[in-house]
């Protein structure tokens, strides 16, 4: 049987001062850039206070709310994905001696343990993807397993949700199940907290706490419920796999090549995508070069080159890769889709492309999918107008 514990928001910095005490780094969310990103952590005010999100296709915007809440929020661009995955790591360097002879040495990941603050449902489901393909097979990839080796993992179960989250649809939020240390459910005057592993339950023993009340649970499983009920988007019933691979020459694709700019911002944000491509870096003096990887993406041309040849040149073809991949393929790989439901790819496509509605058209044969509204015309400012600012966050809303 679990056991609830109850944090007074006076003490929250205990917390921190716990983990520190434990010889862990300490991440967490942040304001920057007007987003909320994950960052090194040495105080509780630099938490996003009384700060949430409003998110939409193509739309994402903070702020700032009378709530007091660190963690009233639903999701940032960033995921922590970086924090095991490296968007770029040199993998061996090769140095050139002075006979001539080129001597290889690996270079191994420099990673000391780090506790993450404010890991959400989706994040924590698209982990455990990571740990099949990185960590789970017959060549595991050291880089990747030292650094998650190294994670304490401080979970928040999502007590609201923004608009572009679909969790519940694909089976991950928006209470955390697995793969965390310890859970934090935020309410007004304090946190609920539990333990799932021994490392989290040494650091629950070191704060204090008191035994959570009834109706302090209640709170939590409403909060729950509601952030349940707030998700809309949904996605197609029955088999994805089969209705993408029976998707494969529907019209639908091409309707893409007006609105998908491949950008590759999708990929990017998106917790669980993980191509990559390899590079030399070769010093000017010609005696060492540094061979890494680094972050791809296969809305890239450079993807699908094989022997002077683009395979997927044209931009509905490298859509097509990604959603029938991330929904369809990927089951054949690890056994689930590729998608969590954390919907940053919907709010941080610059067009506003949305899955749930693109999945929703191919799962139609091409006679019954409606006619698409036109595209609203751009309108252009009178000559003189005055020109305009962005705007910016309130006060608190950025730190230097």
């Amino acid at each position: 049987m679990k056991v609830h514990h109850f944090l007074a928001r006076d003490r929250f910095p205990s917390l921190l001062e716990a983990l520190v005490a434990a010889g862990y780094e300490v991440i967490g969310p942040q304001v920057r850039d007007h987003a909320i990103v994950f960052e090194s952590l040495s105080t509780v005010e630099q938490l996003p206070r009384g700060i949430t999100d409003e998110q939409a296709p193509g739309h994402y915007r903070l702020r700032r709310t009378e709530s007091g809440r660190l963690f009233d929020w639903a999701t940032g661009p960033q995921a922590i994905k970086p924090l095991t995955f490296a968007p770029r790591e040199t993998l061996w360097r090769s140095e050139r001696q002075p006979d001539g002879r080129l001597v290889f040495r690996e270079q191994p990941p420099e990673a000391q343990p780090t506790a993450v603050i404010g890991v959400r449902a989706c994040d924590l489901a698209a982990l455990s993807i990571h740990d099949r393909h990185f960590l789970h097979d017959a060549h595991p990839d050291p880089h990747y397993r030292e650094r998650r080796r190294n994670l304490f993992l401080v979970a928040v179960n999502c007590l609201r949700s923004a608009a572009t989250c679909f969790c519940t649809a694909t089976g991950d939020g928006p209470r955390v199940q697995h793969g965390f240390d310890l859970a934090l459910s935020e309410l007004d005057d304090g946190f609920v907290v539990e333990a799932h592993s021994q490392e989290g339950q040494a650091i629950l023993d070191a704060l204090e706490t008191t035994p959570a009340r009834h109706d302090q649970l209640e709170q939590v499983e409403a909060g729950l419920e509601r952030a349940t009920y707030q998700q809309q988007r949904r996605l197609p019933e029955g088999s994805l796999p089969d209705m993408l691979q029976a998707a494969v020459d529907h019209p639908h694709w091409q309707s893409l090549n007006d609105r998908c700019l491949t950008c590759g911002n999708c990929t990017a944000v998106c917790p669980t995508c993980f191509c990559q491509t390899h590079v030399d870096d070769l010093s000017l003096d010609g005696q060492t070069s540094d061979h890494g990887r680094q972050w791809a993406s296969c809305f890239d041309p450079d993807h699908s080159y094989i022997h002077g040849t683009v395979i997927r040149a044209e931009r509905p073809q490298r859509y097509r890769q990604w959603l029938t991949h991330k929904f369809g393929t990927w089951v054949e790989q690890y056994g689930r889709s590729g998608c969590v439901g954390c919907g940053r790819c919907i709010a941080w496509c610059p067009v506003g492309i949305d899955v749930t509605e693109e999945l929703t058209e191919l799962s139609m044969a091409p006679e019954d999918a409606p006619p698409k509204a036109p595209e609203p015309a751009l309108s252009r400012a009178p000559e003189n107008a005055p020109p305009t600012t962005p705007a910016r966050p309130t006060d608190g809303e950025e730190r230097s």
